[in-house]
C-alpha cells in the first residue's frame, strides 16, 4: 500500500514550494500535479521538472510501463470521462456523505493509485507527494482502499492569493505558448471559501489533515518540514535539513509532472514570505476579499486589518 502524501488547497497557496522542499528529504519523491498529468502529459507531451519531453523522461516511463504496461494503454477519454462525472467541487457534498461511492469514483481513484504505487516502487521512496491541490480528487481518492493517504492543507491569506491570480505567469513546459489561468480577485475569493472548507471536510470523514500557513512555512522551513515528516510518518534529523540554511534551499534535479513553473527551479532558491499584496492589491479589492473570506481568515488566524508595518517583500 502506497503512503501518499496529498497537498490540498487552492493554487497560488505556496504548494509547489512545500511540494520541493518535501521532495528534498530522504524517502520522499515529489510527482508534481498528477491531476493534469492525463492531458498536459500524455496528450500534449509537455516538460517534466527535469527538463524532458514528458515522454522522453526515463522516471515517468518507467513508471507508464509499471502501472500500465505502458503509457499508450491508457485511455485518457475515459480518464477525462470520469473527472467530469466525479472530480467536480460540486460532487464534494456526495462524496463526503456517501455510505458507499459509485463504482465509477472507484475507477477514477484505481487511476491514480496505480501511478502512486508504481512511483513508490520505480523510485523506492517511502512516501511520494502529489501536489495536485484539487479538494475534489482528495474526497475521490479517500475512497481507495489501495492508499495510504495523507493530507497536508496548505493555506495562504486569500489576499495574497487573489494578488497572485491576477499576475501574468509563463508556462516553461509549453516553450513560451501560454500562460497559466488568471482568476479575478472576487472569483479566486469565491474559490479559497469553497477548496479550504472542502478539506476541513475532508478531515470530519476521518482522513488524516495537517494544515499549514504559508507565511509560516515560509518564515521556519526547517521546523514546518519537520512537523510535516512526522505527520508523514518519515524519521528525519537535523543533517536530513541541511540543504535549507539562511533563506534559501538548494535543491536538486526533480521529476514533477506538472505545477508552477518553480518545479524546474536546480540549485539555490531564495525563501522569503511574499506580503507584496499589501501595497499592490488595490484597496478596493482588499476589502472585496477580505469581505468574503473574512470568517474563513480569522478563523486560520489571519487579521482582517493587516498592520502597515507587515514586512513587504519586493
Amino acid at each position: 500500500m502506497a503512503r501518499v502524501l496529498f497537498l490540498g488547497g487552492l493554487g497560488r497557496s505556496g504548494t509547489t514550494l512545500v511540494e520541493r522542499l518535501l521532495g528534498e528529504l530522504p524517502g520522499v519523491c515529489a510527482l508534481g500535479e498528477v491531476v493534469h498529468l492525463w492531458q498536459r502529459d500524455l496528450r500534449d507531451d509537455e516538460r517534466c521538472g527535469c527538463g524532458a519531453k514528458f515522454s522522453a523522461c526515463g522516471f515517468w516511463r518507467r513508471v507508464g510501463a509499471l502501472a500500465f504496461n505502458g503509457w499508450h494503454n491508457v485511455d485518457v477519454d475515459r480518464v477525462h470521462y470520469l473527472r467530469d462525472a466525479v472530480e467536480r467541487t460540486r460532487h464534494i457534498p456526495r462524496l463526503a456523505t456517501a455510505v458507499e461511492a459509485p463504482e465509477e469514483v472507484h475507477e477514477y481513484a484505481e487511476y491514480y493509485s496505480r501511478i502512486y504505487s508504481a512511483a513508490h516502487e520505480v523510485s523506492g521512496a517511502r512516501i511520494v507527494v502529489d501536489s495536485s491541490k484539487h479538494s475534489a480528487l482528495a474526497h475521490v481518492l479517500r475512497w481507495s482502499g489501495d492508499l495510504d493517504l495523507r493530507v497536508v492543507h496548505v493555506v495562504r491569506d486569500a489576499r495574497g492569493v487573489a494578488y497572485s491570480w491576477t499576475k501574468t505567469v509563463d508556462r516553461p513546459e509549453t516553450d513560451g505558448t501560454q500562460q497559466m489561468t488568471r482568476y479575478s480577485p472576487g472569483r479566486s475569493a469565491l474559490l479559497w471559501n469553497a477548496h479550504n472548507a472542502a478539506f476541513g471536510l475532508l478531515a470530519r470523514r476521518g482522513v488524516a489533515v495537517r494544515r499549514i500557513r504559508y507565511e509560516e512555512f515560509v518564515t521556519d522551513p526547517r521546523a514546518a518540514l519537520a512537523g510535516i515528516a512526522t505527520f508523514a510518518g518519515l524519521d528525519v534529523g537535523p543533517a536530513d535539513l541541511d540543504f535549507v540554511h539562511d533563506g534559501q534551499a538548494d535543491l536538486k534535479v526533480g521529476h514533477s509532472a506538472a505545477g508552477n513553473p518553480m518545479r524546474f527551479t536546480v540549485g539555490r532558491l531564495a525563501l522569503r514570505r511574499d506580503d507584496s499584496w499589501v501595497s499592490a492589491l488595490p484597496p478596493r479589492q482588499r476589502r472585496l476579499v477580505g469581505a468574503v473570506c473574512g470568517p474563513m481568515l480569522r478563523a486560520y488566524g489571519y487579521p482582517l486589518n493587516p498592520s502597515p508595518a507587515l514586512e513587504v517583500a519586493r
